[in-house]
């Protein structure tokens, strides 16, 4: 090598390192990351028969269903407590439904259809002390699509109490979670953000449906169940209700997660929009329109023409959007925007009259009027603040089921400005 190459080669070499230095210096910010351990659930340990307990804790409250004077609490992934509501004072506690892996139901003429993990069951409930495992469809629920042979289905997180610190120079540092080891890492600023722990059609003569909150992924519509996993519509014929009957699966998007049924139309909630199928082929459902968004957690209900459309952050949701988008659906081919509004953190929603109410996760509960649909921003008449609000069922214009972290609330809602609590059952997270 000559001389002129050898001061050329180490010429070079003298400001790869001076680079390298310098990306040294300037990575000078970090990120913490929490460890969520993977967790399973092995088929010999959830397709068992459905249990009847006398008494167990409210610790995770998950989503609520009201069926014939009984409230339905999720436990989640663990089943569903019930209460007997006749005295809505006084709600009294009938007992404990075990289901592995349970989060949504609907109930026709007591027969439940509920969830259990991947499968579908159908459970016959007349006798809740002694419920009756009638059909079980495995495998409608592909948000659990992963699973491993020996320890079953992929079915979640768990958070431990590990947190790792990386810096700018790492290939995972833009990201909000990675996965690393079979564990996943969250972002613990996002998780700050996140407090995650929904439809239904109008009876016929002689039938007893229950209703569900914005959050529900099952709806029964006459003599037709619907059901939503991560990314298809699955439609099941009623006509015998104690063996549904899988008719089509519709694809609609990925990361779809709530189903509201108005007139003859499904509304279908995800984290890219919401979507629109034609039900006048109840087996089939066609797709309509769509009102595409920003990538956010969107529950809708739908009222009057009007779609109500809640947009919030987390770390599911990825975006840093929080509002109520008003849409026009009178022209079911073309949803128009009427006006969004700026929110603090909104999950679930319901509507009554001329009242919106938002459940604003640990912003409590808030009342706007929607007489003016272009200002209801401006019309907040009421706010509830100490309490955690999920999800709501409006049970008549006067009674209201308000679901959250810290338990059930039924409130008097005669006069939407004061509302005035009914009774509270209280949730005992374990420690």
């Amino acid at each position: 090598m000559n001389n002129k190459n050898s001061i050329y080669l180490l010429g070079l070499f003298a400001l790869c390192l001076s680079f390298t230095s310098c990306l040294k210096d300037s990575c000078e910010e970090t990120r913490h990351f929490v460890e969520f351990e993977a967790i399973f659930a092995h088929p010999n340990d959830f397709r068992i028969e459905p249990d009847f307990f006398d008494d167990r804790k409210l610790e995770l409250p998950g989503k609520i269903y009201y069926y014939d004077n009984k409230i339905m609490i999720n436990e989640r992934y663990e089943g569903i407590h019930i209460y007997d509501n006749t005295d809505p004072s006084n709600p009294a506690k009938l007992g404990f439904l075990a289901i592995p892996g349970n989060l949504d139901v609907a109930i026709k003429n007591n027969i439940m259809y509920a969830d259990s993990y991947v499968d579908l069951l159908t459970i016959d409930v007349s006798d809740l002390e002694n419920p009756s495992l009638l059909c079980r469809d495995e495998e409608v629920f592909n948000v659990y699509s992963w699973r491993d042979d020996r320890r079953g289905y992929y079915v979640g997180t768990k958070e431990t109490d590990r947190v790792i610190e990386i810096d700018c120079s790492e290939p995972n540092f833009g990201d909000n979670f990675f996965w690393r080891g079979g564990n996943v890492f969250l972002d613990d600023a996002m998780l700050a953000n996140n407090a995650e722990a929904t439809g239904g059609g109008v009876p016929r003569a002689n039938e007893i449906t229950g209703v569900g909150g914005s959050f529900a992924r099952f709806s029964v519509i006459e003599d037709f169940l619907y059901v939503i996993n991560t990314r298809e519509l699955v439609a099941y014929d009623l006509e015998a209700p104690t063996k549904p009957i899988r008719k089509e699966t519709t694809p609609v998007d990925w990361n779809i997660e709530t189903l509201f049924a108005y007139e003859d139309h499904l509304f279908i909630g995800g984290n890219n929009g919401m979507f629109i199928y034609d039900r006048t082929d109840p087996a089939a459902p066609s797709y309509v329109s769509e009102f595409r968004h920003a990538r956010a957690c969107d529950p809708v209900y739908v009222k009057d023409d009007i779609a109500y459309v809640t947009l919030r952050n987390g770390t599911t949701c990825q975006n840093f959007i929080n509002q109520l988008d008003v849409i026009d659906v009178s022209n079911i081919s073309s949803p128009q925007l009427i006006e969004s509004f700026d929110m603090e953190h909104p999950h679930g929603l319901t509507v009554r009259d001329n009242n919106v109410y938002i459940c604003e996760g640990q912003f409590g509960l808030k009342v706007f009027e929607n007489d003016d649909l272009k200002k209801i921003g401006d019309k907040r008449i009421e706010h509830i603040e100490d309490l955690h609000a999920y999800d709501a069922i409006s049970l008549a214009s006067d009674h209201l089921l308000v679901i959250g972290n810290d338990g059930l609330y039924q409130y008097d809602t005669s006069d939407p400005s004061d509302l005035k609590v009914i009774s509270y059952l209280s949730s005992e997270p374990s420690k």
